[in-house]
């Protein structure tokens, strides 16, 4: 459980250092050889950790601490998913694994999700949001700006 705690621990502190440098670095400003590569690096090895390790330490835990193996069965509280194979209702068999594995498939898209919002949040820094200004029927504002 601490290797995938901290795990995410650094998925978190590495994606919050994006953060902290995209609201330093000025919109527009040159990009050097070595910065790109630096940059790079440090994002090649935060998508490294949080589809690679991330997700493999969830794994590992579940199949050594939590013991989630092939052979245990869920039944669920009051025993709701108890499949057919055992006088129940249900007409397949869950396991442990399989929810483990649904659990791992989770974390694969809560990752994803958090990446395409970064790449959105780092194109759109630095620009401020339109105010709303009444216009007439031609598209022109109704308000003389600059006033």
């Amino acid at each position: 459980m601490v290797a995938f705690v901290g795990s995410i621990l650094v998925t978190v502190l590495m994606a919050a250092g994006i953060a902290w440098y995209g609201k330093r670095r000025p919109v527009g400003a040159p990009v050097t050889w070595g910065e790109a590569m630096v940059g790079a690096t440090y994002v090649f090895f935060l998508l490294f950790w949080a589809y690679g390790v991330v997700p493999d330490r969830w794994l590992a835990w579940a199949d050594n601490e939590l013991r989630w193996r092939p052979d245990k069965l869920l039944f669920g509280p009051g025993e709701i998913l108890k499949p057919q194979a055992n006088d129940g209702w249900l007409p397949f068999t869950i396991t442990w694994q399989t929810v483990r594995d649904i659990i791992a498939t989770g974390i694969y898209g809560v990752m994803l999700a958090a990446n395409v919002a970064g790449f959105v949040l780092w194109q759109k820094r630095g620009k401020k949001a339109e105010q709303a200004v009444e216009r007439s029927d031609y598209g022109r504002p109704l308000v003389r700006e600059g006033v």
